[in-house]
């Protein structure tokens, strides 16, 4: 018993000078050049960087002539937003969109233009995505709205052993 005792006393104290010496990842906000007044007006954090993870908060498609630009600006601010955390588009491992559509025949219209920018933007080793529906976002013009997270520098060692479709 006294053997057990000691025994577990000795992991106690290892163990607690082990978390003593790790250090907590630091948390960075961040905010390219002209999205600071989302964080001073708005109160949100435009990118936040933990660590190697970077989490971009939704971009609106607002700024363009067309649906198509606007979408393509988006797509360009995601890049710019990655960037400010020291993140590419490579390193992206998750997207979510958020597009406004009244019905699932709208929802599917409106996302072709995202489908044909978004492989202009990721070419290969694409992140996870998850598009969604929605009836209104904040931004009133804006047809779609794009979030992210990275981690920097898993572009540069990411693979994919997904074997092509077979054809129809």
């Amino acid at each position: 018993m006294r053997r057990l005792s000691l025994s577990l006393l000795l992991c106690g104290l290892a163990a607690s000078a082990h978390a003593q010496q790790a250090v907590p990842p630091s948390r960075e906000h961040l905010a390219p050049a002209g999205w600071e007044d989302s964080y001073h007006d708005l109160h949100y954090s435009p990118v936040v960087r933990i660590g190697d993870r970077v989490i971009v908060s939704g971009i609106p498609a607002s700024e363009g002539d067309s649906e198509e630009a606007k979408i393509r600006w988006a797509f360009q601010q995601l890049k710019a937003h990655l960037e400010a955390a020291g993140a590419t588009l490579d390193d992206v491992v998750e997207l979510q969109s958020f597009h406004v559509a009244r019905d699932h025949a709208e929802f599917r219209r409106r996302a072709d233009p995202v489908l044909k920018i978004h492989r202009e933007f990721f070419k290969g080793h694409y992140p996870a995505w998850t598009a969604v529906g929605t009836t209104a976002l904040f931004s009133k013009d804006a047809p779609m709205e794009i979030r992210a997270e990275a981690v920097i520098g898993s572009g540069r060692r990411a693979k994919a052993e997904i074997a092509a479709p077979a054809q129809r």
